[in-house]
């Protein structure tokens, strides 16, 4: 077999993280979500509902779907990584879960705009973001095997960068050729490439298979560059996967730095995915912004995401990936309570003349400040789970990380929906996310900066 040098395997690593990026740019915030928003509001306006009471329920919906998803994908991740590492095979999952994906995404070209199917449309985007989710957690868990962990937040954060660059690519591919406008137009005046019918919204439902598509290209480097060790030889039983998992959770009461990590990145993670799952959202319901006014606020927040991640990649390598991470938490709550004072009519309770555009310029500043210290914390918390982690169950480990940020992934989209069905309000719903980073942010006080691997 022809021998893969070291170069060449990080660069694989990073074409998955190039590949994967669109489901979450797309399709998790700025393309599909807020489509699916503005349907299913439509829908149930014509149903009966008023204005507002309408949007609440569009946003409780996809604040259930994304509740769902979570919990599967965060209690089903260690027992899969310790089957994994019992066998010392993580390729075979990758694929499986690389189908998933591929299938969940393009099944969003049946988006019917009059909302006949939005369950099934949720149950097809469910699919492939579990694929998505499932398959990072594999992929993540062979990051000790590329380097040593004085230079994984470099590689790590110059993958999450050049995963946003192709986030931002992709979109604005979708915004330029596919995603009409009200006028039956794309953002530069062209119609919807390969003749797509406008008015069934044809071009912004090709993000489904667009999306698809992109994957499956892109992963042909992973999978010709990222080669596996060898096989254990062993072919591990769901009951000893479930007994490695369970010795895992017992032991953390030995681990303080790794149990208190955990349980911080659980609460912060999922405040961060709170505010990427309804950032689009908001700007449609709150804001009335068009999908391509969206689109553009994505592609300048994925941009931000690139260039600070590949600074926050240096960053860590100089100061550790802790300080980098509370720098973001706070940085985040800020914008957070931000889009939270913020209407059409004042900020901070200072009022607006009719018709400012102040609120939309200080959203696209907080899209800049989530997509670049979204992207940081994202990239460092990676590279201090490596500094809790053993090469030889690394898999395991990452389930146990993926568990961690996805069993209360139900969390932020439920507190969410709560707040928004109480308040009758999708702006103030977001309040619930500013907590979460700030729990998360007190309990990093008892985890060690350096890991507690030696």
């Amino acid at each position: 077999m022809q021998q893969i040098s070291t170069r060449k395997r990080i660069w694989g690593w990073w074409f998955f993280d190039w590949a994967s990026q669109p489901y979450h740019t797309l399709l998790v915030t700025f393309v599909f979500s807020p489509f699916f928003a503005a349907v299913a509001a439509d829908y149930f306006l014509g149903q009966g509902m008023e204005g507002e009471a309408a949007k609440a329920q569009a946003q409780t919906i996809w604040s259930l779907c994304l509740t769902v998803t979570g919990l599967i994908i965060g209690f089903g991740a260690p027992f899969m990584g310790a089957l994994a590492d019992i066998s010392g095979r993580r390729r075979p999952w990758i694929i499986l879960f690389s189908l998933m994906y591929v299938l969940g995404a393009g099944g969003l070209w049946f988006m019917d705009p009059a909302g006949s199917n939005l369950w099934w449309m949720l149950i097809s985007f469910g699919l492939g973001f579990i694929g998505a989710e499932y398959a990072l957690i594999f992929v993540n868990a062979q990051l000790p095997s590329l380097t040593g962990k004085d230079d994984a937040g470099e590689i790590s954060g110059s993958g999450f960068a050049f995963g946003y660059l192709g986030g931002v690519i992709a979109l604005f591919i979708m915004l330029l050729l596919f995603v009409e406008q009200a006028s039956g137009k794309t953002l530069v005046g062209l119609s919807p490439l390969f003749g797509l019918d406008a008015e069934a919204r044809e071009g912004t439902r090709a993000v489904g298979p667009f999306t698809a598509l992109w994957f499956a290209v892109f992963m042909i480097p992973y999978f010709l560059w990222v080669r596996e060790g060898r096989s254990t030889g062993q072919r591990g039983t769901v009951a000893q996967a479930v007994a490695l998992v369970v010795q895992s959770v017992k032991n953390l009461r030995n681990r303080v730095s790794l149990a208190s990590y955990l349980g911080s990145s659980m609460l912060y993670r999922d405040a961060l995915n709170g505010l990427y799952g309804f950032g689009g959202v908001y700007a449609k319901l709150v804001l009335g912004w068009e999908i391509t006014l969206i689109g553009i606020f994505g592609i300048v927040a994925a941009l931000a995401a690139t260039l600070f991640c590949w600074l926050g990649g240096k960053a860590d390598r100089r100061h550790g990936p802790k300080p980098v991470i509370i720098i973001s938490i706070l940085v985040l709550s800020f914008v957070c309570l931000t889009i939270v004072s913020m209407t059409r009519e004042q900020i901070y309770g200072i009022p607006l003349s009719a018709g400012s555009t102040l609120p939309d310029a200080v959203f696209f500043g907080c899209g800049v400040l989530i997509g670049g210290f979204g992207g940081i914390l994202q990239s460092t918390s990676r590279t201090l789970m490596v500094r809790h982690t053993d090469p030889a169950k690394a898999t395991e480990s990452f389930g146990l990380y993926g568990l961690s940020g996805r069993a209360t992934a139900f969390l932020a989209p439920m507190l969410i929906g709560v707040a928004t069905t109480v308040t009758g309000s999708a702006r103030l719903g977001i309040t619930p996310v500013i907590g979460l980073f700030l729990i998360g942010l007190v309990l990093l006080f008892w985890v060690q900066g350096e890991g507690d691997q030696g």
